[in-house]
Formats: structure tokens, sequence, C-alpha cells
């Protein structure tokens, strides 16, 4: 048996339903819009006249008035603020001011021998100019981080990581021989 396809159905417009190629544009249009419809009505969405919405701007129109509570401008450190805090960079500021800092909050003997290198999860990372300033600062690390934590007002560095100088390689060229490498070579 045949199936005419000029019966409206059920299921009319649904996904599923072949699409006669007879059908126009308009007619294709307008079932598409009826499955959508069908669909908000299953959401629980509900359509607005005109009237209403016309209703609700007017009513908004109406509370709007020129030194109402919350109208005046912000300040434009609040405003950056917020915006810092709505983006999540604040991390990230706190971070770079502590090393754009850094010269500022230990001081000028401290920064000439050494370098933040990176700041990550509250570790900051120092690198020193040679290993006896490596040991001084593993001496002065409670200070250091006080000193940094004391200036921003709350604790942003949990650790201070120090690295020495770093070591010359011994490796040069294609071939390699393995083994501690040099031993007694300044001697």
């Amino acid at each position: 048996m045949t199936e005419d396809k000029s019966e409206p159905t059920d299921d009319v417009g649904s996904p599923d339903t072949p699409v006669d190629p007879s059908t126009s544009g308009a007619d294709l249009a307008r079932q598409a819009m009826e499955r959508a419809r069908a669909s908000a009505r299953q959401r629980g969405a509900y359509r607005t006249s005109p009237r209403v919405a016309r209703e609700k701007r007017e009513e908004k129109r109406r509370d709007s008035r020129p030194f109402a509570a919350g109208r005046d401008p912000l300040a434009m450190s609040d405003a950056v603020t917020a915006l810092m805090r709505r983006m999540g960079w604040t991390e990230q500021v706190e971070m770079s001011s502590v090393i754009g800092r850094w010269r500022e909050v230990v001081g000028d003997q401290i920064a000439d021998k050494c370098e933040p290198l990176s700041f990550d999860e509250g570790v900051l990372t120092v690198r020193a100019s040679s290993t006896a300033w490596a040991t001084q600062l593993h001496m002065m690390n409670g200070d250091i981080r006080h000193r940094i934590n004391e200036e921003f007002g709350r604790e942003i560095v949990r650790d201070l990581k120090i690295l020495g100088p770093t070591a010359r390689s011994w490796k040069r060229g294609p071939r390699t021989v393995k083994g501690r490498g040099p031993r007694d070579t300044y001697g």
C-alpha cells in the first residue's frame, strides 16, 4: 500500500518525517516554527504578547529616576577591581606585582645578587648569582616571605624556592663520555 503524503498526520514536521519534494519553502518554515513552539511549550516557555512587553518597558522607564540609588558612576579603581575579580585576573596581577616590585620590597643589596624567575601558586622561585648568596637567601627565607606578604597585606608567597647559579656544562660536541665529568680541572 502506498501512503498519500498530502494528508496531514500527527507527527507532521517531526525531524524523522520524510519531506515531500513538492512542499514549498514557506510550508517547511511553518513546520519548523511549529516544532520549535512545541519544544518550547514542553520546556515550560510561554508567549508574551506585544502589549505585555510594552507595559514592562514602560514600567522599567518609570522606575529609572536620575538621582535614584545605584545610578552614580563607580570610581575607576572600583570598576577596574570589579572587572579583575569577575575575569579572574587578580592572582595574575598580584604575581606580576610581586616580581615587578622585587627591588622595592627586598632592597637593593639583595636585588643586585638575586632575581625572581617565576611565581606559581604561592611559590616564588628566585635565582641567586652565587652559591654563597643562595645559602644566605636560604637563611633569610622567612624574613623575605614576611616582607613580601606584609607589603601586599595578605599571604601571597607561601614558599620561597631558591636556586643557585647554573653550573657549566662540559658536554660539547657530538660525542660524550659517561662519568662524573672533570674533577681536578682547576688544580
